[in-house]
């Protein structure tokens, strides 16, 4: 077996003991974990293996598909533009991109988009994944179609569609594309090595995930209508989509970011800590504060368990996030386990990114306890 490399505070040496145990039995193949407090590293470690055969160690540098964590980074890059005045989240989508006002659409808001409540969780059929890889078939798509609920009301996972929802409005705003755009004003001035989609010469780098078990979605008991059906099959994601080329030339901004948990909590920690990191300020403390502007708070449509939405990252729930206290914390994961939480209280990100997928949309019980870990710090 390899080694959990890299720095572990003592305070904060459960995690290592953490990941250490999970690689050792298995439940884990290859992960990173990290806490930043004040944008400084306090954890980052890694280890296990990079592929399921266990010939390549997972190193310092090893990336993967880090599936719906990529959309912290798309909200984020929205965020950006509202910082600097050229998008109004509580304007109509329209009003950037005005074809998406097609189909009764007119009153759905940027905020709707950032919150998964716009009521379109989902491309139409028909539709395969190949679909998402011609963004502007796709967007068009997107434009055309009716809501699937009433917008504003309550959300519903826009699990595929989000970076493609948002991203649309950026190029719309900027003239560029929304990897283009995070690569310029978010990841290079951070120096972080996080990109939405993943360039050839980083191929060799990268981890190919390992599928979970299938999503437990039931067409028969709820119904083809149901929005999580719909949504969940508009189209279906297959793990191995990720293997792909097509995939990684895409500007998939809800589910094809690249990167490790360094990576994910360099760029995050900018909102733990008031929206500058190193002197690098990509938001104000006033932007920082719409993230926490409640949404939603209820039974999601497509996930079927109880969510808080704030603008662009989801907030605590006692039922849905147990792990977390309470307080101006905000998060996101991704399908299979991956988690970056972000503390604005205390100035603190955790953050666990792996290629061994559990079942789940957001986080599973391996994120759950170094979480859990973290916090144990505080004494929480």
């Amino acid at each position: 077996m390899t080694d959990v490399q890299g720095v572990c505070s003592d305070r904060f040496s459960a995690m290592r003991d953490i990941l250490a145990a999970n690689v050792a039995s298995g439940d884990d193949l290859g992960a990173s974990v990290t806490v930043t407090i004040d944008g400084e590293f306090v954890v980052d470690m890694w280890g296990g293996w990079a592929d399921e055969a266990r010939t390549t160690p997972w190193t310092k540098d090893t990336i993967t598909n880090v599936w719906s964590t990529t959309k912290t980074m798309t909200n984020l890059s929205a965020l950006v533009l509202a910082d600097r005045g050229e998008l109004d989240v509580f304007a109509p989508v329209a009003k950037y991109w005005p074809e998406f006002a097609a189909n009764g659409k007119e009153g759905v808001a940027v905020r709707h988009l950032l919150a998964h409540t716009s009521g379109v969780s989902g491309w139409n059929q028909p539709v395969a994944v190949e679909d998402l890889y011609d963004w502007e078939k796709s967007t068009a798509m997107l434009a055309a179609q009716a809501p699937w609920w009433e917008p504003g009301s309550m959300s519903g996972y826009h699990a595929l569609n989000q970076g493609h929802l948002v991203g649309e409005v950026i190029r719309r705003i900027t003239g560029q594309s929304l990897k283009q755009f995070f690569a310029e004003e978010v990841a290079a001035p951070l120096g972080a090595d996080f990109q939405i989609g993943c360039r050839p010469a980083d191929y060799a780098r990268v981890s190919n995930v390992v599928a979970p078990p299938p999503f437990p979605i039931d067409p028969d008991v709820l119904g083809l209508d149901s929005v999580a059906v719909k949504t969940f099959t508009g189209p279906t994601a297959e793990a191995a989509a990720s293997w792909t080329d097509g995939w990684r030339a895409a500007d998939i901004g809800a589910a094809n970011g690249h990167g490790n948990a360094r990576s994910v909590a360099r760029i995050q920690s900018v909102v733990a800590c008031g929206g500058e990191v190193d002197g690098v300020r990509l938001l104000s403390p006033k932007t920082v504060d719409l993230i926490f502007d409640e949404q939603s708070n209820g039974t999601d449509l497509v996930l079927g368990v109880p969510f808080r939405f704030g603008i662009g990252y989801g907030l605590p729930h006692p039922e849905s996030t147990p792990f977390l206290p309470d307080g101006r914390i905000c998060f996101w994961g991704g399908w299979g386990g991956s988690l970056i939480i972000v503390d604005t209280d205390r100035r603190m990100t955790v953050c666990y990114m792996m290629n061994k997928m559990a079942e789940g949309i957001v986080g599973c019980p391996r994120s759950e306890a170094l979480v859990r870990a973290a916090y144990a710090t505080y004494g929480i």
